[in-house]
């Protein structure tokens, strides 16, 4: 049997340990400092009826007022939306939907009324939305080459690994490559007033202010500087697989075209859900004694050149008015109002019981 001795030192906690052998044994003790034996000051909140009910009632005072706010602030915001997929046979837009593929070269169109019950006033922003869209997929949300997007002159002609099966064809560099660009929306949407004398009138639709400004001016970017021959500059590329056109025939304005297009940087910007919009289009007030949209009849004339029906989606165009708070969402203005809701019962209920018990408790800890 093996025997040792030790050596206690009570004022800083070390132990000496020493073998039969003379040598001595590390011992694993932590050393006997405030830090180390968890002797350090420390504040702990000591939970009373005098600072928990309070609590609660003042959250549920500043919550309710600030949700209804909300409440009321989206409820005002006007919004129209009309699907125009072509499910059913009665849509206008049924052949198109039926016949449509991403080959195919004849674009179809297709006009589908509808009507303003109540004016939009200041300016009215045009969403096209998508359901049953996955844009949040791992592998399709790599699928880009942001160097490339930044206007690289070597990623334009290499393109990244991670743009495979779309970084190439026909032997060439697709620019722009991957799945994210190769599937971008590419209906076209026009919207016509028809006034009381039957005529249409073209409602004016702008294409530009629709991206995030750091994206058009910092993430995107066309190669080869500021030359403006884009079919020079993207000459040894090939159009993306599912493209009618090149990326520099995207618009006859060279402030938007390319890569530093508005409708492609606002597509690149995945969605979070399979169910989103984006924005396409703002409608500009012009005339603060006339409603930007009157109410009465509007036509949507699509030319439909985006398939759907592969993946059993549905395309919808939404017109809506924005707020301080942005556009139309109740759910922040529900949430507050419950959390609010809840904790201000919660303050009732545990003053009841606080008033109810609390006296009992004192009278019992009282000795005789």
């Amino acid at each position: 049997m093996m025997a040792s001795s030790y050596n206690a030192k009570d004022e800083d906690g070390h132990i000496t340990v020493t073998s039969p052998g003379g040598g001595t044994l590390k011992n694993k003790k932590p050393d006997n400092t405030a830090f180390k034996q968890q002797r350090l000051p420390a504040w702990q909140p000591i939970l009373t009826a005098g600072t928990v009910l309070p609590a609660f009632f003042l959250i549920g005072l500043i919550f309710i007022p600030i949700g209804i706010g909300l409440y009321v602030t989206s409820n005002n915001i006007k919004e129209f939306e009309i699907d125009y997929t072509g499910v059913d046979m009665s849509s206008p837009c049924f052949n198109c939907s039926q016949n449509l593929s991403w080959n195919s070269s004849r674009p179809c169109t297709c006009t589908v009324p509808f009507y303003l019950d109540l004016p939009f006033e200041s300016n009215v922003f045009m969403y096209y939305g998508l359901s049953n869209f996955y844009q949040n997929h791992r592998r399709y949300v790599k699928s880009r080459d942001d160097s490339q997007l930044n206007g690289d002159m070597d990623s334009l002609m290499t393109p990244s690994k991670e743009c495979e099966p779309y970084a190439r064809a026909e032997n060439k560099p697709i620019a722009p490559c991957g799945a994210i660009a190769n599937s971008m929306f590419n209906d076209t949407l026009e919207l016509f007033y028809i006034d009381p004398n039957g005529t249409r009138i073209p409602v004016p639709l702008a294409k530009k202010g629709i991206a995030w400004w750091t994206d058009k001016h910092v993430k995107f970017r066309n190669p080869g500087g500021n030359n403006p021959n884009l079919t020079a500059v993207f000459q040894g590329t090939s159009k993306p697989v599912n493209w009618h056109k090149a990326v520099y025939e995207l618009d006859a304005d060279p402030e938007n075209n390319g890569f530093i297009n508005e409708d492609f940087i606002v597509w690149m910007r995945t969605a979070a859900l399979p169910t989103f919009r984006k924005l396409y289009r703002i409608i500009q007030k012009k005339n603060n004694m006339v409603p930007t949209l009157p109410r009465g009849n509007y036509t949507l004339e699509v030319i439909y050149n985006y398939p759907v029906r592969s993946f059993e989606g549905r395309k919808r165009m939404i017109l809506s008015t924005i707020s301080w708070m942005g556009g139309k969402n109740p759910f922040l203005g529900i949430a507050y109002i419950t959390v609010g809701s809840v904790c201000f019962f919660l303050g009732v209920v545990l003053f009841i019981i606080h008033h109810k018990y609390g006296n009992r408790n004192n009278n019992a800890d009282i000795p005789n």
